[in-house]
């Protein structure tokens, strides 16, 4: 059944989202939504089959001409300057509900005349906005390359501005994309936390003594996996991470021999790590973060960056330890606070509780719903006059 229509006939429902390359937060949330709207197909620019759950695998998956370019599954980044036209590209035709779940372009699709588009924003697109020396800084891509880049994406900041009109009701996963919401597209938005499977993510009965600390992350640069790598060489610590990325290589060179690379690992997996860790790191600064709500639904205590959507989700002494700033010694201080605080892992995994799934699965059609009602109320007065 589709779910959020108003009137007698439900409504005809797409999906879009950026790219479907492998399951991070935003796959978790584009699952929830495929179970809220389970007849629609899944628009997206890029899909490397298999690389996402089943569930979103068994849609009916339409992609963008990025698709067909060479390597686009593993470099998809490589033609940011194209996504615009790409977006543009997709046709949406005949449908009267378009759902995206965006953080970088999608939010920006064209939606017939008489279409609801509710955008579940995760971020506004980063690369463009505040984040592109981490990503195209020259030690990233060298200095040649950074200086020609940098015009580009402002480029796509205009163009991310200019289209931010074509979203009628934005979604933030946090009051912190909302602040972004506001200061980038001077829209409003109705905050509702990314849906985490506490159901899955519980406690173990019994657990190690003298557990590492754990990541769980892509390794990408502005994750900060390398500031948690310095702080717990400093305090001696010993630390694993789960994840990969473009960053591997240089993380491996600057670990010592207490840190373990994981590689991917499957949800059960990732889980044991979460049950039997001393805490879970989350050295970046996150737009939500959904790892440390999975970490602490296993009653697993949180050492995370007083910034960001961590501020949201971790009870500092409660929950976890919030670091004053992104320096080794402030995360390296926070470590060490968290090693000698008592935690009640009770309260721990109560907290995350507040993150839900069943909660995500109520409150946004209800968001829904209304931007539905709100949508027809302005068509009937564009009737009237």
């Amino acid at each position: 059944m589709t779910t959020g229509g108003t009137g007698a006939s439900a409504p005809r429902v797409a999906l879009v989202h950026d790219w479907l390359t492998g399951m991070r937060g935003g796959e978790k949330v584009l699952e929830a939504l495929c179970t809220l709207y389970p007849d629609a197909p899944l628009y997206t620019l890029v899909h490397v089959r298999g690389s996402v759950s089943p569930l979103i695998e068994s849609r009916r998956i339409v992609t963008s001409f990025v698709q067909a370019l060479p390597a686009s599954g593993r470099h998809y980044r490589h033609y940011l300057p194209l996504f615009p036209a790409a977006v543009e590209w997709l046709d949406l035709d005949g449908y009267d509900l378009i759902i995206s779940s965006s953080h970088c372009a999608v939010k920006s699709v064209l939606r017939p005349p008489s279409a609801v588009h509710v955008c579940y924003c995760h971020s506004p697109m980063r690369y463009a906005w505040d984040q592109f020396d981490q990503y195209f800084g020259p030690r990233q891509v060298g200095a040649a390359a950074s200086r020609v880049l940098r015009p580009i994406m402002a480029g796509l900041a205009r163009w991310d501005a200019a289209t931010a009109g074509r979203v009628d009701q934005y979604v933030a996963n946090s009051r912190y994309v909302a602040d972004r919401i506001r200061r980038y597209y001077n829209r409003a938005s109705t905050v509702v936390y990314p849906p985490v499977d506490t159901s899955f993510y519980r406690p173990a009965p019994n657990r190690a003594t003298d557990p590492p600390f754990l990541i769980v992350s892509a390794l990408v640069p502005y994750k900060r996996v390398d500031l948690a790598i310095e702080a717990c060489q400093r305090i001696g610590a010993r630390l694993d991470i789960v994840g990969r990325g473009p960053e591997r290589e240089r993380l491996e060179r600057m670990a010592g021999p207490g840190v373990r690379f994981l590689g991917w690992k499957e949800d059960d997996e990732v889980r044991a790590l979460y049950q039997q860790a001393a805490a879970v790191l989350l050295p970046g600064t996150e737009d939500f973060g959904i790892v440390p709500v999975e970490a602490q639904a296993c009653g697993t205590p949180v050492v995370a960056l007083g910034a960001g959507g961590a501020v949201e989700t971790v009870q500092h002494g409660v929950t976890g330890i919030l670091a004053e700033d992104s320096t080794p010694e402030s995360f390296a201080a926070a470590l060490d606070e968290c090693q000698r605080t008592p935690f009640d892992r009770d309260v721990i995994r109560a907290n995350a509780e507040r993150f839900s799934r069943t909660r995500f699965l109520e409150q946004f059609p209800a968001v829904v719903a209304q931007a539905r009602r709100d949508r027809d109320a302005k068509l009937a007065m564009e009737r009237a006059s």
